[in-house]
């Protein structure tokens, strides 16, 4: 599968006293670069048609290397379904020109209802490409 990519322009606000993005911060480009491959308006539709959302079960980040700021990254995603409940998400975020990840991380999403119980992921087509 060929990773989904997404865009995303480091603000000041992103970092950290030295300018180096706040490692908190990959989670928001990460939840971002997800949206974008699933789609706002499918997400808004299940929750309000159907009751569902989604769910970090479970995240695991390593850190390589630290994005500035004024730098744009690109967050590559691929997924798979690991059960009937869980989606696994491995993304990645790539400074300019970099010859390997600056974080990587791996995240676990479960599928709940309204009162928090686990339901089966529904079916869906990933939403068209991310604009640049």
């Amino acid at each position: 599968m060929q990773p989904h990519r997404f865009f995303v322009q480091i603000f000041y606000e992103d970092t950290d006293h030295s300018g180096v993005v706040y490692h908190a911060n990959y989670l928001k480009y990460f939840e971002r670069a997800r949206e974008a491959v699933i789609g706002a308006s499918q997400l808004v539709r299940l929750w309000r048609d159907q009751g569902l959302g989604f769910a970090v079960y479970k995240a695991s980040l390593d850190f390589q290397d630290g994005a500035e700021f004024g730098e744009r990254l690109e967050i590559r995603s691929t997924w798979r379904r690991e059960s009937d409940y869980r989606l696994i998400w491995n993304q990645e975020a790539w400074r300019p020109g970099a010859t390997r990840a600056a974080v990587r991380g791996e995240i676990h999403l479960v599928c709940l209802d309204r009162q928090r119980r686990l339901q089966p992921i529904p079916p869906w087509e990933p939403a068209g490409g991310a604009p640049d």
